[in-house]
Formats: C-alpha cells, sequence, structure tokens
C-alpha cells in the first residue's frame, strides 16, 4: 500500500476526522496527520492521539508538512483540510513543499505529481528553468555556455522547445558554424530553424542536442516530449557537464545536480509568490531576475520581486538583469530594420544601444517577432529604407525575415542578447557557483 500522509484542520469535529482516516486507511498506508491549524472542533492539548494516527504540529502549515515529509517519507501527501484555515494559494504552497520533495499531493479535486525525472546521466547536470517564455531563458544559456566555454569547459546543451526536432539533433556547434543560408536551407526542409537548440549552437558555438516538448502542467511536467533519447544521446558524448535548459515554465525529465532559475521581472510578482512560483525556486541554487528595468518592470516592481525572491529563499544568490542585443557579425555604416520579440516600449532603447555600440543606423523596428503577420506588415512600411536585416534568432527570425531578405538580395545578421548586470550578484559568480554545484554533486552520485 502507497505511505501518505493526511492534512487534516481542528474545524472538522474530531470524530469526523477519524472516520475520513479509516476511509484513507482501507486504500492506503496512513503513517501520520499533519496537524494545518484551527480550533473550532478540537483540543489539543488534550493529547495528540486525538486521531488514532502519529501527529505532527509545527508553528506554520508549512512547517508541520515539511517535518511530516522528512519524518515519515510519504510517498504522497493527501488533503483532508478545507477552508477557511487552507486557501487556494495555501494549497499551492503546500503543494509546492512536497512536490519539492518528491511527493504528490492530492485533495478532494485535484492531484498535483512532481515533474517526473525519467532520465539520470552519468555527466554531471546543470539545469536552466525558467518562470515561464519570453524571460531571457536561453539568452542566460547562450551566455552561460560562452562563460563555460571561456574557462575550458567542454559541455553540451540540451535544449528542449515547442518547435524541436522529431528526432533527437546533435549539432557540433564547437566545430560547424552555421550561417544564416544554412538556417534558410533548414527551414525549407521543414525544421523550426529558430529552436532554442539553433540558438545555442550559434551564438555560443557548443554543442548541442535539440528535442521536442508539447504540453506543460502547472509544476513543470511536460505532457509529450522525446527529451529522454535527447539526454541519452548527450549523455554519450562524453562532456565535462551537460546544460539542461527548459522550455518556457516547463522543466526538463531529467535528474539536475543544479539549477539556475530565471524570473522575468516584468512578469509581476505572481511568477515568483504565487502557484508554483516557490516551488521552483525551491529548486533552484542560483537566480538570474531578467528585464528588469522600465518599461518592463518599473523600480518598485522589480524591488518587490527581488524582496520576494529573498524572503521564500534567503541567502540564495541573486543576479538582477537586463539585456542589450549583440550582432553576431559587423553592422558598422549599415542602415538596419531590426526584428525582436522585445515589447515595444523598450525598441527605443535597444536602438540606440545598436547604433552607439554598433555603429549602424536602425531605420526601422519591430517588436513583432512572433507575430508573423503584425512582423511582414512592419518590414514592408520600411521596405527601401535599409540594406541589412538584423534579428534575433527565434520565432520568425529565418522563415520571415531571413527570407524575406533572401528574395530581396539584403543580408540577414543574426543578433545576441546579451545580460548585461543591473544589481544583485555577480552574473558570473553566481553561474560559477551553480556550475560548481553541478559538477561536485554530479561527480559523486553516479547515473
Amino acid at each position: 500500500m502507497m505511505r501518505v500522509v493526511a492534512l487534516i484542520d481542528g474545524e472538522h469535529y474530531p470524530p469526523v476526522v477519524r472516520f475520513a482516516l479509516a476511509a484513507l486507511g482501507g486504500e492506503h498506508d496512513v503513517v501520520a496527520a499533519a496537524f494545518l491549524g484551527g480550533t473550532e472542533k478540537v483540543d489539543l492539548d488534550s493529547g495528540h492521539d486525538t486521531y488514532g494516527v502519529p501527529l505532527v504540529t509545527a508553528e506554520t502549515a508549512e512547517e508541520a508538512l515539511a517535518a511530516a515529509i522528512e519524518r515519515y517519507e510519504p510517498a504522497a501527501v493527501v488533503d483532508l483540510s478545507d477552508e477557511p484555515i487552507v486557501t487556494s494559494s495555501d494549497r499551492f504552497r503546500l503543494a509546492g513543499i512536497a512536490l519539492a520533495r518528491g511527493v504528490e499531493y492530492r485533495g478532494a479535486d485535484f492531484h498535483f505529481s512532481p515533474p517526473n525525472t525519467r532520465q539520470r546521466t552519468h555527466t554531471p547536470t546543470l539545469g536552466l528553468i525558467g518562470t515561464g517564455k519570453r524571460v531571457g531563458k536561453t539568452a542566460v544559456s547562450a551566455y552561460l555556455a560562452r562563460h563555460l566555454k571561456a574557462q575550458g569547459r567542454d559541455i553540451v546543451v540540451l535544449a528542449m522547445g515547442r518547435g524541436g526536432p522529431s528526432e533527437p539533433e546533435l549539432i557540433r556547434g564547437d566545430e560547424v558554424a552555421l550561417t544564416t543560408p544554412d538556417l534558410i536551407e533548414l527551414a525549407r526542409q521543414g525544421k523550426h530553424a529558430s529552436s532554442d537548440n539553433y540558438e545555442d549552437a550559434v551564438m555560443s558555438r557548443v554543442t548541442t542536442v535539440g528535442c521536442r516538448r508539447c504540453g506543460g502542467g502547472m509544476a513543470g511536467e511536460t505532457f509529450f516530449s522525446n527529451v529522454a533519447e535527447g539526454a541519452r544521446l548527450a549523455d554519450s558524448l562524453g562532456k565535462e557537464l551537460l546544460v539542461l535548459e527548459g522550455s518556457g515554465a516547463a522543466i526538463p525529465p531529467v535528474h539536475a545536480d543544479a539549477t539556475v532559475l530565471v524570473v522575468g521581472a516584468g512578469r509581476g510578482l505572481t511568477y515568483v509568490r504565487d502557484y508554483f512560483g516557490p516551488y521552483r525556486l525551491g529548486r533552484a541554487d542560483a537566480v538570474v531576475l531578467a528585464t528588469a528595468e522600465e518599461p518592463n518592470a518599473s523600480e518598485e516592481e522589480v524591488a518587490a520581486v527581488l524582496a520576494a525572491v529573498r524572503e521564500i529563499r534567503p541567502g540564495i544568490p541573486v543576479a538582477v538583469t537586463t539585456f542589450r542585443p549583440s550582432p553576431i557579425e559587423p553592422v558598422e555604416g549599415a542602415r538596419v530594420f531590426f526584428a525582436t520579440t522585445a515589447p515595444e516600449g523598450v525598441l527605443g532603447k535597444l536602438a540606440g544601444h545598436l547604433e552607439s555600440e554598433h555603429g549602424c543606423t536602425v531605420v526601422g523596428a519591430s517588436p513583432h517577432l512572433s507575430n508573423r503577420q503584425l512582423l511582414r506588415q512592419d518590414m514592408v512600411r520600411h521596405a527601401g529604407q535599409y540594406d541589412l536585416l538584423l534579428t534575433e534568432l527565434k520565432a520568425a527570425a529565418i522563415d520571415v525575415v531571413a527570407g524575406a531578405g533572401e528574395e530581396a538580395g539584403v543580408p540577414t545578421v543574426l543578433c545576441d542578447n546579451v545580460p548585461v548586470l543591473v544589481d544583485g550578484e555577480d552574473l558570473d559568480d553566481a553561474l560559477d557557483e551553480a556550475s560548481r554545484l553541478a559538477m561536485d554533486r554530479g561527480s559523486v552520485r553516479g547515473a
């Protein structure tokens, strides 16, 4: 029988709770109950044998649950509590505590399972996950890969995405430099040539393995993916470190020895404080707070998110960053049309950076790289004004931007997004520490 810990409260009359525990015991091995609070119908001063099973109490519901899991090692937690002792928000926090410890969390009409680690590797692994899409996760991944490569590390990046290949795809970015014409040809073959594994290979010149996934659960599980197969391929390469790049809020189904969490400052406080934000923070060894500048996020919003991170995970390294575009080929003197997924409100700032730091003239820009119809309209609006196309390697970069450039005889230069420190711990130091933890833990655990 499955070992379970029940969650109970003092708003239910004890004989009713004993009735429920007995019924639950007909299906599972109820090893203990964690008391979440409430005094209306119970007097715990009369003794802890009120419910007929070992009772765990603490100052808070979260502490009681954590202690019960540590002490009794259940496979699942079954929530027999109710309003007003636990709200829906409370239950997400409790579920996050359980899931972080690999324990299922079940209630009357809900069931949360921890993301399934379907694959373990011999190679040490560093996970890089995000709180959602468009938080800058791939840009941080590419930066991390370049940083590790510059230190002499031999790494491979495993990236999963909504547009990944049907079979895990190995790209030896450390040996072959993919060009824009190469990517156009791949797009003609029906491949999503702007997928994250191509971006990592092109921007960082490291080995990558591309995978696909479909569907994402609230706690990061994927519905379908070929990531386990991709992990076996990456593991066979004999690299020092395997970087596992998540997709959106989805977490690769591969054991991670250490984890870096990328939080989008502009997404708001709720992505950190509520739902499964605390759960993702609980998995992390370092945090990169990205896009932390106006107009993506105000100073007050950044401060609130940063305070929440530090309240939930005191002492965790946090690097507060934003991004700046960096063409991977010279663009000095060119009249440029720039395509990006960044919000329209930051276009002026990004264009100004390109002009001042890279010597081009930005005659037009579009924030609609992920909306093909609006992107085409923006390009038509500025037709004849530019002699070079500059684009991030995302979304419609190849099939629309580079494709149109090839047709018009206008070259396309790809553009990296480089994280720039705004506040907090040094980014390189935070990434170095997470990488060290991954190497140390991976070297002693075995596959």
